[in-house]
């Protein structure tokens, strides 16, 4: 049985996860705040190339496997895959900005139940799921042990993401070790790399 899963941001990591979530029998929500990308994805058309991307993505559209929307909705898991671009301090210093990732979870706070999966795959800096954790708790009545948070960057060579995506090897931090085994479970069921998990 599959999870309804539901991705924040569709780029160049977001859009291939979704589409290789819901080959792997998942159903999917993908997330974008550009209107014109939710249009061109829920025709089955990618707004960027890469190799075989194109062709699975509307063979999941036709299928109703994956649809395209600028809000979130109730999901079993959560993906947040949107950008951390470097910003640069008043002092000068190049800092990663992850307000991307923080607005990100705020759009998913209304949807948000005990028992779901929180997944970070966006590039963030060291405490940055703790932070999003604080956010969850302070704007939800979940607490600690109610919510399945972890992190799980991605690595990927453009023109061959789809390939990457199943077979590279994972590490995933969880916030708790409940957290690294539930994500770890999910992540099992499109990845055949090995999946470490750590705190």
């Amino acid at each position: 049985m599959g999870y309804r899963s539901c991705v924040i941001g569709l780029g160049y990591i977001g859009l291939p996860t979704a589409t290789v979530l819901a080959e792997s029998g998942h159903n999917v929500l993908g997330v974008d705040i550009n209107d014109e990308i939710v249009s061109k994805i829920n025709k089955g058309e990618s707004h960027f190339v890469e190799p075989g991307l194109e062709k699975l993505l509307k063979e999941m559209v036709s299928k109703g496997k994956l649809k395209a929307s600028n809000k979130p909705d109730l999901a079993d898991v959560f993906i947040i895959a949107v950008p951390t671009p470097f910003i640069k301090t008043n002092e000068g210093i190049q800092e990663p900005d992850i307000s991307f990732v923080i607005e990100a979870t705020n759009s998913i706070i209304p949807f948000l139940r005990k028992g779901n999966l929180v997944i970070i795959e966006s590039t963030c800096p060291v405490g940055t799921t703790k932070t999003i954790l604080n956010i969850i708790k302070d704007k939800t009545k979940l607490k600690e042990d109610q919510i399945f948070l972890a992190y799980c960057p991605e690595r990927v060579l453009p023109g061959n993401t789809l390939y990457e995506l199943k077979v590279n090897n994972r590490i995933i931090g969880g916030i708790t070790n409940e957290s690294s085994s539930k994500v770890k479970a999910f992540y099992e069921s499109f990845c055949k790399g090995s999946i470490s998990t750590t705190n």
